[in-house]
């Protein structure tokens, strides 16, 4: 485990020192060789790339998060265009090019893709889409033929996304009149703290339908957060079934991501449903989709794969989970997942977009 752990950080910061190499090049042609802003650079640089876990060491510091939002991005599109970029320079001697005027202009391009691509990406993280689903589950729900759902997962609620975020969610919800609002989990993102003091709790009290949710792998805090949610206009189902007036069943499981909690079978769970009733299950990570068909549920709702994030990340959820994104059917099981309200390290999504789910939802025996 340490040999993983040194090894990840001996290849940063080599990916680091590739990085600053490069932007120093091309520096160089603008301001000089001079060793007084050579300097200034690299410090500046160490700083910026190590200004997460700066965050970390100074009890959460703002200031740095948000230098570490802004550091991630950069060395995410600096990863991604760089090659492009050195493989241009190296092409370059081939041609009567001289070559400080193309490194010079290729960092200028590059800038531009990099400031572009960022714009691009903030938009599709902070402009959430509606994604509507239409299913149908074979039992009968007296007097109840059908049924409106939002879901909204991994809002991850705290420096990243705050209460514009919150208030966006909310009206976008009363809009659309549902029975049922359901969360399946990271409704904060790792720290309640930012939560309550941007009045998040206050926000969420408006939605005007019931709102029900599950707990994900960034909702923890030193702090027991159940009843902090509780208290913020939502019920929490943690290992927890509910029969709802509605004739339709409940079930919220713990999420699998905390070692130190033991959480229960959903086979154990499943021992208190009547499933002659409709059966919705709220599990944050969409893991185990044939333990959940063989018990009998209807109707699997899961985020936390962000479907990736930033591309090429997509690939690597298609290949963990069996259901990264959307929608599936797998026997009498239909699992949805969500590519998140929110965002994780980065706050910009690329390749994939912020939605909101709409659920509409037929009982046909």
């Amino acid at each position: 485990m340490w040999a993983v752990g040194i090894g990840i950080i001996l290849l940063y910061n080599l990916l680091i020192f590739y990085i600053g190499y490069n932007i120093w090049v091309w520096l160089k042609q603008i301001s000089g060789d001079r060793k007084s802003i050579k300097i200034m650079f690299w410090v500046i640089l160490v700083i910026f790339a190590y200004s997460f876990v700066f965050s970390r060491w100074l009890d959460e510091s703002i200031f740095f998060t948000g230098l570490g939002a802004a550091w991630l991005s950069l060395f995410y599109f600096l990863i991604l265009f760089l090659p492009a970029a050195n493989i241009g320079v190296f092409l370059r001697r081939f041609t009567k090019i001289q070559k400080e005027t193309f490194i010079k202009w290729t960092g200028y391009t590059l800038l531009v893709l990099i400031v572009g691509s960022f714009l691009f990406g903030m938009f599709n993280a902070y402009s959430p889409k509606a994604k509507t689903y239409q299913i149908t589950i074979p039992k009968q729900v007296e007097g109840k033929p059908s049924l409106k759902i939002i879901m909204a997962s991994d809002m991850h609620f705290g420096d990243l996304s705050g209460s514009g975020q919150a208030k966006k969610l909310v009206e976008y919800i009363n809009s659309q009149k549902p029975d049922l609002v359901l969360f399946p989990g990271d409704i904060i993102d790792d720290d309640i703290t930012p939560f309550l003091e941007k009045g998040i709790p206050e926000i969420l009290k408006q939605i005007e339908a019931p709102v029900y949710a599950s707990l994900g792998n960034h909702d923890r805090d030193d702090v027991d957060l159940v009843p902090i949610f509780n208290n913020s206009g939502m019920r929490v189902l943690d290992d927890e079934v509910l029969n709802l007036p509605e004739g339709i069943v409940l079930v919220g499981r713990k999420d699998r991501g905390y070692q130190d909690v033991v959480r229960a079978e959903l086979q154990a769970l499943m021992k208190e449903v009547d499933v002659a009733k409709p059966v919705i299950l709220l599990e944050h990570q969409p893991y185990d989709l044939d333990i959940a068909e063989k018990n009998g549920v209807d109707l699997i709702l899961s985020g936390h794969t962000h479907r990736g994030q930033v591309a090429p990340g997509n690939l690597i959820t298609n290949m963990i989970f069996e259901n990264d994104w959307g929608y599936l059917k797998k026997g009498e099981l239909q699992s949805i997942v969500s590519s998140g309200y929110g965002v994780w390290g980065l706050p910009l999504r690329i390749g994939t977009r912020s939605e909101i789910v709409q659920i509409d939802v037929t009982f046909k025996p």
